[in-house]
């Protein structure tokens, strides 16, 4: 999917929600515990449900990883299901890879054209060789990770030398990697006023912005700092969705804490005439 075709679906889907697979087997519902593929019937049904206000999902591959092949089996059968059912959706593995230049072209191997994800998330602290491999798919995305919302970025992430700290250094040397059409950037939502600054220098480029939700952080804020004419978000939830219900009707609550997310986002892009 390129950068103008996910733009379209924000538009036709007035929405700029990312719904998180973050499926832990031990919060699923339990009677869903009964089947097969437990984590796997869990995704179809939140999937069938949130699917129409959602531009993207976003599996987080330690929750899958974590059940050995079986957990891989249900990755690939959630990637395929969406695909198969709705195309128009991008799909970003949340892999936070980031190797030597072999280890990670077997990396971008794996997620895109064995899983046939959109994008996956990389870790930029190994440098360019370690990215560019991921940069050699048409039409496929890299996620890098700027400026995180968890406690410990600020052990590094904040590191200033001058008047440059260390996540505005990652974001001006990686735009010399690709343009806005194959990169994107990590920015938590709980550090939304930073969002400023990041435009300042990544004024065009999508931002992957989780922690609205659960982690506190403020759709509105991360608008107001963060969207560009052409939105230039995705804005993660994942606990607040496909969590937000344990019984036999978790997928319709989760549907309708979508629809709620989606209504707001609405009304923001509205309000900052994209729609």
């Amino acid at each position: 999917m390129n950068y103008t075709q996910l733009f379209e679906q924000i538009k036709t889907k007035r929405s700029f929600l990312c719904t998180g697979l973050d499926s832990d087997i031990e919060k699923l519902p339990k009677h869903l515990l009964n089947h097969e593929s437990p984590i796997f019937e869990f995704n179809k049904a939140i999937i069938d449900e949130t699917a129409k206000y959602t531009v993207a999902y976003k599996p987080n591959l330690a929750f899958y990883e974590s059940l050995g092949i079986k957990g891989w089996e249900d990755l690939e059968k959630t990637v395929n299901y969406i695909r198969e059912n709705h195309p128009e959706i991008f799909i970003i593995a949340d892999a936070k890879r980031g190797d030597i230049g072999n280890t990670s072209k077997l990396y971008a191997k794996a997620f895109f054209e064995n899983m046939n994800f959109d994008a996956v998330t990389v870790a930029p602290y190994m440098g360019e060789d370690s990215v560019s491999p991921f940069l050699t798919y048409k039409e496929k995305w890299v996620i890098l990770l700027a400026l995180t919302s968890n406690k410990g970025a600020d052990d590094f992430q904040y590191f200033s030398e001058g008047n440059t700290r260390l996540f505005e250094k990652v974001l001006t040397k990686s735009q010399e990697w690709a343009s806005k059409e194959q990169m994107m950037y990590v920015v938590g939502a709980t550090r939304a006023e930073m969002l400023e600054d990041i435009r300042k220098i990544a004024p065009e480029h999508f931002l992957l912005v989780p922690g609205v939700g659960a982690q506190g952080g403020s759709l509105q804020e991360v608008a107001k700092y963060g969207m560009n004419e052409n939105c230039g978000l995705l804005v993660n939830s994942s606990r607040g969705i496909i969590f937000a219900d344990s019984t036999e009707n978790f997928a319709k609550v989760a549907g309708e804490k979508a629809q709620e997310i989606q209504l707001e986002m609405e009304e923001l892009l509205k309000l900052h005439k994209i729609i």
